[in-house]
């Protein structure tokens, strides 16, 4: 990468890092405390009547989901607000007159959004391990998956940001589509467990297969191919990166 655009690329990270950091009781707390309840209620209270899951305690089945859930929620949002808080107050058409290439500005977004997405995740990580005894079957299988993970759904809030006309447009999707995609991409229950025609239905969700993989990486076990949901998730980030930096280039929702 050319210095110059490595600059700019340092520089929107460190921007868009600095903006989570910096209000960090907003950002970073919030998701240890709701993970928590989720240990408490769906992990101790209702989890010991369920019993085992996959041959785990329901705790451990459960833990890799709601670790993900996090990385997916926080990821997007980072993204979704602060791309459209810069495009509301014009200082996105700086970066668009700028000499720097659009995947250079969307790399710089997208970052923000990982760096957000994986201290999320690591925070609620460590408040797991004071519930459950977490172990890592396959370390490397966990990194890559929160990471493309993370990157999926930062590109989708950058593109419900370009889209956006108001904050009320930022909320619609996480409301109506995210949360709905990832209560039913089996966190709390084993696919297996469905009925043949929910299984198929199920198959349509791509959070399923990030969450299948992850969960693969900490207990061994898996409802779905690990190759194919690796190749699913590299193709929707592909396929997002490319509407991303189309939408860009065009100026698509940021030019009046």
């Amino acid at each position: 990468m050319n210095k110059l655009y490595w600059i700019a690329f340092k520089s929107i990270l460190i921007k868009e890092t600095n903006r989570f950091t910096r209000i960090w009781v907003q950002t970073l707390v919030p998701p240890a405390i709701t993970m928590t309840l989720y240990f408490l209620i769906f992990g101790n209270l209702i989890g010991n009547r369920i019993g085992e899951m996959g041959g785990v305690s329901y705790m451990e089945f459960i833990a890799p989901g709601l670790i993900m859930m996090s990385v997916i929620t926080n990821s997007y949002s980072n993204v979704a607000s602060s791309f459209f808080s810069a495009k509301m107050h014009g200082s996105i058409e700086e970066l668009m007159v700028a000499p720097v290439p659009h995947y250079v500005m969307i790399a710089g977004y997208v970052g923000g959004g990982v760096a957000r997405g994986l201290s999320v995740g690591l925070i609620v990580t460590l408040v797991a391990m004071f519930f459950v005894n977490l172990s890592l079957h396959h370390v490397g299988l966990v990194i890559m998956t929160v990471f493309l993970t993370s990157v999926l759904f930062a590109l989708g809030g950058l593109i419900n940001a370009v889209f956006a006309k108001s904050f009320d447009d930022i909320s619609i999707i996480p409301t109506f589509i995210l949360t709905p995609l990832t209560y039913l991409g089996g966190v709390f229950y084993s696919l297996s467990l469905l009925p043949d025609f929910w299984q198929g239905v199920s198959a349509l969700n791509p959070v399923v297969y990030m969450i299948n993989v992850f969960r693969y990486g900490f207990l061994g076990f898996a409802d779905i191919s690990i190759g194919l949901s690796i190749a699913i998730m590299v193709g929707f980030c592909a396929s997002l990166w490319f509407v991303a930096y189309y939408l860009i280039s065009r100026g698509i929702g940021l030019r009046s």
